[in-house]
């Protein structure tokens, strides 16, 4: 059964993985699909962040639109899957990079990870989805 609108957004916001797809628009390549942490709150935009340079990064700004889907298992299986254009590609701050790490990380390591990425992971972006198109289901405790 397919979530009402309050429901799909309320599922997206929780600290799920998230399953990214953007068209790898290599030839003979199928879509690229990578996990992913992203930033998400009801009724706004959806941020994730990576190398500006990454194939994910250049696959995005070369489609200038993406997908991602979010999934759980307990206590029934649910998933949502959002998908629009990119809004904004900007780049990334510390505190932005603070954010999506204490989202997904115990807080006692937080900082250890963040002075690793900062140092460690190149230049990097927040690219801003407005989501557009919504799939959604929960399929019970099948």
């Amino acid at each position: 059964m397919a979530l009402a609108r309050t429901e799909r957004e309320l599922f997206l916001a929780e600290p799920h993985i998230g399953a990214l797809a953007v068209d790898a628009t290599e030839e003979d390549r199928a879509p690229l699909t990578v996990p992913i942490w992203y930033q998400y709150a009801p009724g706004g935009d959806l941020w994730i962040m990576t190398g500006r340079d990454s194939r994910k990064g250049r696959a995005i700004a070369a489609a200038g639109r993406f997908s991602i889907m979010a999934e759980r298992l307990t206590p029934t299986i649910r998933y949502v899957s959002v998908e629009g254009p990119v809004i904004a590609t900007l780049p990334a701050t510390r505190e932005q990079l603070v954010e999506m790490s204490s989202r997904y990380l115990p807080a006692e390591k937080v900082e250890g990870y963040v002075d690793f990425a900062w140092k460690e992971h190149g230049e990097q972006v927040v690219i801003h989805m407005r989501p557009q198109r919504w799939l959604s289901s929960d399929l019970g405790s099948l």
